[in-house]
């Protein structure tokens, strides 16, 4: 969610860069805690018992609990300030993976992954108000820019390095390490961030409930914001569902790799949206008429990619499953674009819950098909092909609905261009946009 605070005027001081390393690393360290579970979850399978329903329950759950969490992270943000929700982030996911370390039940393991999802969603949002408050507006996408490639790196060391650590020192010490390393952070970041660049925070009202709903139901109402949400609920979940929990059982069950060389290959996810990320802003900045024809490409592009891994007999090879890897690595950036949708069609006081509302879209989709690949993968057997069919349901669903909202979304611009009204991309009629006769319920 973007921030509402208003930018500084200025120069970002040498101070100001700190804070924001300061509190970018908290970011880095909750990717990390997020997508540990990607190389982990066989080694779950094996210390807690269970199968791949159950697996798949560790990742529904953390998911779900982020996605809550997105629009009242950004009330609390809103209420208390982004350094003390930081400091509760990291104390939330200090404990979360300490209580992993530590168990050896199936529900303390659920309880840990819960509490884990809980601090990780309350990470980003405050450092992107800090970001805000501390640099100038033309120095923003930059600063958050350079956020993003901070949390790849988080990604990253939870690949090979994470799995040569659950290799050697094992479970118990690797996670308590990370936990307790982690919540110690809290004291630094307490210690280090401000607020402000003056160091003062402006008192917050308290939250009206009522007028809260009210602006969700607003936001959610609008085509523009529904678009978004369909968006983000289609290019973000498949590299989700395969970087937080399914892509190493695949790799080693469905394929036959080494535990090594299959966390090795979700390397390419991180590089591919690091690569990803700056190309796709460049783009939607210099041409925001590219943004809805860059989501239509990728995903008729990763329809392929599926098509070609659950189709190919035998074993694929790895120089398929690079290139294919390499393409649905770019829905994370891809997704964006679904935030740039949330700014541009609400009004500027209602844009950091709109934002919150298409950011539930993708991890929505993430929780539905971990979970949906877990059941299917009990009742099949171990069956990769099918229960990886889910995530070709979802993203057929997925895509419909962006359609729709898309159509949608395109007469509300015909209807402002007509009133002479200032919008964000200029779109001339085609044959399958709605009549200029007719109008589209909103609600549907």
């Amino acid at each position: 969610m973007p921030p509402q605070q208003a930018p500084v005027i200025g120069k970002a001081s040498r101070r100001s860069w700190l804070v924001w390393f300061t509190a970018a690393l908290v970011y880095l360290l909750s990717v990390f805690h997020r997508t540990s579970f990607g190389v982990a979850g066989l080694a779950a399978a094996d210390r807690f018992g269970v199968g791949a329903a159950a697996l798949g329950t560790f990742t529904v759950l953390q998911v779900g609990v982020y996605a809550a969490m997105q629009i009242p992270t950004g009330v609390l943000v809103d209420r208390y300030g982004p350094r003390k929700v930081l400091v509760a982030a990291l104390l939330f996911l200090g404990l979360g993976q300490i209580l992993l370390a530590l168990a050896h039940s199936y529900g303390l393991g659920l309880l840990a992954r819960g509490v884990l999802g809980f601090g990780d969603a309350l990470t980003f949002v405050s450092v992107l108000r800090l970001v805000a408050a501390h640099f100038p507006g033309r120095q923003y996408s930059v600063v958050t820019s350079f956020t993003t490639a901070l949390g790849y790196v988080g990604n990253l060391a939870a690949t090979v390095p994470l799995t040569f650590l659950l290799a050697g020192p094992g479970w118990l010490p690797t996670f308590l390490g990370a936990g307790l390393l982690t919540a110690l952070y809290a004291g630094f970041v307490a210690a280090r961030v401000k607020d402000t660049p003056s160091g003062q925070v402006a008192k917050a009202a308290p939250v009206d409930r009522r007028r809260l709903g009210r602006e969700i139901r607003s936001a959610w109402r609008v085509p523009g914001t529904r678009l978004g949400f369909w968006v983000h609920f289609s290019t973000m979940f498949a590299p989700n569902v395969l970087t937080l929990l399914w892509g190493v059982p695949f790799l080693v069950e469905g394929q036959g790799l080494t535990a090594a060389s299959a966390s090795a290959l979700l390397t390419v996810f991180v590089f591919g949206s690091m690569i990803g990320g700056p190309v796709v802003g460049a783009l939607i900045g210099a041409r925001p008429g590219l943004r809805m024809p860059l989501v239509g490409g990728y995903l008729g592009g990763a329809a392929l990619v599926w098509a070609l891994l659950l189709g190919w007999p035998g074993s694929i090879p790895v120089a398929v499953l690079v290139p294919c890897f390499a393409f649905l690595s770019l829905g994370g950036p891809a997704s964006m674009i679904a935030f740039a949708l949330a700014r541009d069609y609400n009004p500027l006081r209602r844009v950091g819950t709109a934002t919150g509302v298409v950011n539930v879209g993708g991890f929505v989709a993430t929780t539905v098909t971990a979970l949906a690949v877990g059941v299917l993968l009990q009742v099949t057997g171990g069956n990769f092909r099918l229960a990886l069919l889910a995530v070709v349901v979802v993203l057929a669903l997925g895509t419909f609905r962006m359609l729709v909202w898309w159509r949608r979304a395109r007469a509300e611009l015909f209807a402002a261009q007509a009133r002479g009204e200032q919008v964000p991309v200029q779109v001339r009629r085609r044959l399958w946009d709605v009549p200029e006769h007719r109008e589209l319920p909103v609600a549907a």
